[in-house]
């Protein structure tokens, strides 16, 4: 069955995500979007307690499932101290450098009201400070925020109702390009959820079948490392992720076609779950690469780490300057789409996967060197 992406929902679905903070710690209000988006799909959404999202497609079989996830929070950071001057002291969530954050438009979520805000470096006016604005150094001590409001103590900022611990939401920038790329902040992973919706609106319009149940999760702290450790169930048995990939000197990655990922800094993804993604790219003439990251995690490892014995793999559309200036290109993002959608109908190989445990009969042979020669 042929599977086709409708390009201009999942274009609109990123850019309605990238309109709603959701740093990490703050999602509630991305997590409402997403199951009400998924119910109106036609599919059944679950919270978690703290708004993780299961929704589950039914196949032909409960279990064995497919899972695929994305996860919907962003970087972001916090409010660390007030300083004297009244402005902020920050520290972030999730791993980004403050040479990114200089400049940054910003939304403080105070505990007694909402202000707007700039990250600015310590030493900002030109006029002031001439060249030492040059050799300043780089690091989250070095920037605060100054508040659009009339502030010049610590005393009148707590007045505004700010308070150490308030989150502080980084603005998108968001550029949608005629040519085909796109610029913003928080890319990861918003552009990999729109993919996921947009998958499944394609399945919902083919009436598609499955062979067996696939759950679509969406996860709510991957930034920090918790990612999918909590919402994998025991009846799923492959898991395949969809996040950023790095396009910097030294990669694979490209922002077009789909990039299979063959590693992170955990190890080696599973080796015929990846082979699987690869013959489907061959099979549907999707563009592809594969890369290896160095420095990189996702909800793959979290759900590994929490002890879910699952086979995982990673699928990612090529982001340049990742957790920066962030720009992808709209063909990663319809190709990495249409390799989500081709493995949710795919055919089930390893069978025996049903199972938690069995003999080992069925289980998987590798290509190996043969011991006589």
């Amino acid at each position: 069955m042929q599977i086709t992406i409708d390009e201009n929902y999942l274009l609109r679905q990123l850019a309605a995500l990238l309109q709603i903070d959701s740093p990490t710690g703050y999602t509630d209000e991305v997590v409402l979007y997403c199951a009400e988006e998924l119910k109106r799909l036609g599919l059944s959404p679950e919270l978690t307690r703290r708004g993780a999202i299961r929704a589950v497609r039914q196949g032909s079989r409960r279990a064995g499932a497919r899972a695929i996830v994305a996860h919907v929070d962003t970087l972001g950071a916090q409010v660390k101290a007030i300083k004297e001057n009244g402005r902020l002291e920050l520290v972030p969530i999730g791993h980004w450098s403050a040479r990114f954050a200089e400049g940054a438009r910003v939304t403080i979520y105070g505990t007694g009201g909402i202000h707007r805000g700039t990250i600015l470096p310590l030493k900002a006016s030109g006029h002031t400070f001439n060249d030492e604005v040059d050799t300043l150094p780089v690091g989250w001590g070095y920037v605060e925020v100054r508040i659009d409001a009339i502030t010049r103590s610590a005393e009148e900022t707590m007045k505004l109702g700010i308070e150490v611990g308030d989150i502080v939401a980084i603005d998108t920038g968001t550029e949608f390009l005629e040519n085909g790329f796109i610029n913003s902040r928080h890319l990861d992973d918003k552009a990999g959820v729109a993919i996921a919706l947009a998958a499944i609106e394609a399945l919902e319009r083919a009436g598609a079948s499955t062979p067996v149940d696939t759950h679509w999760l969406f996860t709510i702290a991957e930034e920090v490392g918790v990612g999918a450790s909590s919402i994998v169930t025991s009846e799923i048995a492959s898991m395949l992720t969809i996040d950023n990939g790095t396009t910097a000197p030294g990669q694979n990655s490209s922002e077009f076609g789909a990039t299979i990922a063959m590693a992170d800094q955990t190890g080696p993804f599973d080796f015929h779950l990846t082979r699987k993604l690869v013959e489907l790219c061959c099979e549907n003439q999707i563009p592809y690469q594969k890369d290896v990251f160095r420095y990189y995690r996702s909800d793959s490892a979290s759900a590994l780490e929490a002890g879910h014995d699952i086979r995982t793999a990673l699928v990612t559309f090529g982001v340049d300057a990742s957790h920066g200036y962030e720009r992808i290109h709209k063909h990663a993002l319809f190709s990495v789409a249409r390799l989500v959608a081709a493995f949710a109908v795919s055919p089930v190989k390893i069978r025996r996967d049903a199972n938690e445990m069995s003999g080992p009969e069925g289980f998987t042979h590798l290509p190996i060197r043969d011991v006589n020669e």
